[in-house]
């Protein structure tokens, strides 16, 4: 019996900083009756791929990175009919995506409109349903309510910011420098604050706008810097919700430092929200009527060739990107 084909995939062996990401040849992998293979044009590059790299959320290795990509259907599981074909240009969540090829579920692959790019289809599905269950299911978003978006001209940030404004709500984000500043504001921030000298003056401005009273809800993917201040400007009742560890993950809580506000404390995963394919299906559809409306812009910082993938991972984690990271197959 011959042996599969081999293919290019980035892989960890050990847990660590970028230098252990390597460019290696596995087996070409072989769809499951329920998956499809995808020849992958462009993977999302991630802070889980990183998280997962580096140990905070451990893998069993050897591990191909990669939760995300887009590409074209080149064959289809024994079990797949009639919702997709080879030849479809689709999106998908999944593991293993920094590979050539990777067999995914079809509980999570969306068929691309012909509007939308393979580019932009590996930028648009991780982050986007990131953000669009977090401001719909993690805290219902309204008119009239006041947000804050730590790291606002990131990834998510921008996006979140995007439906924030999009739902209505008054959008204050924190930022790191002016340039970021300005990319927030343009994508829906009302007020920007500069956290680069700690967070007094986002206190400060908060009272400010909301009469003292408070944010509804704090959007917080950058974890133990910011999670004090989160709890400082939420207002009685309202609601922080954790969805990320950019500086680290926040320290174990005393639950009583809760009462206070009787603050509402939440800490969210998107694969939570999609674990069947009609979640995927509900969610994923909403987000790509929000793009085909011209609601959501997704901003594509750089793309990579994924022989470049540890200068993506440095770039990502030194926080000086704006908007989505992309490595080229």
């Amino acid at each position: 019996m011959s042996s599969a084909p081999a293919i290019h995939a980035v892989q960890i062996t050990s847990h660590g900083d970028s230098s252990i990401l390597t460019y290696v040849t596995v087996p070409k992998p072989t769809p499951k009756p329920d998956q499809v293979l995808v020849k992958i044009a462009y993977s999302g590059v991630n802070f889980i791929d990183t998280y997962q790299r580096s140990g905070l959320y451990p893998q069993s290795l050897p591990f191909i990175l990669g939760r995300e990509g887009s590409g074209e259907i080149v064959e289809l599981g024994s079990d797949v009919k009639g919702d997709f074909n080879v030849g479809d240009r689709v999106a998908f969540v999944g593991p293993g995506s920094y590979a050539e090829y990777d067999a995914v579920s079809t509980h999570s692959v969306v068929k691309l409109p012909d509007n939308i790019t393979l580019e932009k289809g590996a930028a648009l599905l991780l982050q986007g349903l990131t953000a669009w269950t977090l401001v719909r299911q993690a805290y219902k978003v309204e008119k009239g309510d006041w947000v804050l978006v730590h790291a606002a001209a990131g990834g998510v940030g921008l996006l979140v910011c995007q439906m924030c404004k999009h739902l209505g709500a008054n959008v204050i984000g924190t930022t790191s420098t002016d340039a970021k500043a300005q990319l927030a504001k343009e994508n829906g921030a009302d007020y920007v604050v500069d956290y680069s000298n700690g967070y007094d003056a986002l206190i400060e401005k908060v009272n400010e706008l909301t009469e003292k009273k408070g944010v509804h809800v704090v959007f917080d993917s950058v974890g133990a810097a910011t999670f004090d201040a989160s709890l400082k400007v939420v207002r009685r009742l309202g609601t922080v919700i954790s969805f990320g560890n950019s500086s680290g993950a926040v320290p174990p809580v005393n639950i009583m430092r809760l009462a206070e506000k009787n603050i509402r404390l939440m800490r969210t995963t998107l694969f939570q929200y999609i674990t069947t394919r009609e979640e995927f299906n509900a969610l994923s559809s909403e987000l790509l009527r929000l793009v085909a409306d011209n609601k959501v812009h997704f901003a594509i910082h750089k793309v990579y060739p994924i022989q470049d993938v540890k200068q993506a991972h440095d770039d990502l984690e030194s926080r000086k990107t704006t908007g989505k990271l992309l490595l080229k197959l």
